[in-house]
């Protein structure tokens, strides 16, 4: 009877449902490795996306900061190219005014030439024709008289050709003497000076000079000019070297030349265009 009921306990748990139990316990077991390593790969994946992001964000940033960077370049840059060019328009327009007075000066040395060949020629045809006409001792004191000046004229139109020229093709005195002869030609106003300390300005017709510095060893000086309340330096400048300044709304220069050099002391002349010197003493007075 014992036997009867075990066998029929065991016919009860059939070994298909063993095996199905193990069977999904198995399953349980790989859907639980397979979700813990699919959660890990995940977690990678989220790590590895946000050090990218934050990687473009660096970059993105740093990017903004070269763009800012370039910006402020190029914009410096155009600041500096738009004051080259005012420096350039000004240079051209001063430019353009110097070739002028240069074309001019010249023509002014050209025609003071013809004109004292003019004045020789008719004064030898003048000096001829007295001689020609009269014979008396007095006479002939008179015409020698009149060939002396026309053998000084000579000279000095002579000494003229002779001296030096400046840029603008004006004539340079280096002398007393020379300074003459420009006078007797009468195409502009020279006025003397010495200057004989530094450090005090000095009116010389229409420019006031004041010695800054004087090297007698190597003829060389350096002062400062004011014209029309505009103060300019000339530094280390060489003797009988002309200097030019243009007054307030004038074309024709001013010009300063040194002609010797001392210690502490200056000596030269200013010669300005005719009727300058009294157009800027009316306006010293009015002043």
């Amino acid at each position: 009877m014992t036997e009867d009921y075990t066998t029929e306990v065991r016919r009860d748990t059939p070994g298909w449902v063993t095996a199905s139990i193990l069977l999904l316990a198995i399953v349980a077991v790989s859907g639980f490795g397979l979700a813990w390593r699919n959660r890990t790969h995940l977690q990678a994946t989220e790590q590895d996306f946000s050090t990218q992001l934050k990687t473009a964000h660096q970059a993105n940033t740093q990017h903004a900061e070269n763009i800012a960077t370039l910006e402020q370049r190029l914009a410096k840059a155009d600041e500096t190219e738009t004051a080259l060019r005012s420096d350039v328009d000004v240079m051209t327009k001063k430019l353009r005014v110097t070739q002028g007075d240069l074309t001019k000066a010249r023509a002014e040395a050209a025609q003071i030439r013809e004109t004292s060949n003019k004045q020789i020629a008719d004064m030898n045809d003048a000096v001829k024709t007295e001689l020609a006409t009269k014979a008396t001792a007095e006479q002939l004191n008179n015409v020698s008289g009149d060939v002396s000046a026309v053998k000084t004229d000579l000279a000095g139109a002579k000494n003229d050709l002779k001296m030096a020229r400046s840029e603008l093709g004006t004539l340079i005195a280096r002398n007393t003497d020379e300074i003459g002869v420009l006078r007797r030609l009468g195409e502009r106003d020279y006025v003397e000076f010495t200057i004989p300390n530094k450090n005090k300005p000095q009116a010389v017709g229409p420019v006031t000079i004041e010695l800054r510095a004087a090297d007698p060893k190597k003829n060389k000086f350096s002062v400062a000019l004011v014209v029309d309340d505009v103060r300019t330096e000339k530094r280390d400048r060489l003797v009988n070297e002309p200097i030019f300044v243009y007054p307030k709304g004038g074309h024709q220069p001013t010009e300063v030349v040194i002609n010797s050099v001392a210690k502490n002391k200056i000596s030269g002349y200013v010669s300005v265009p005719k009727k300058a010197i009294s157009t800027a003493t009316a306006a010293a007075a009015g002043d």
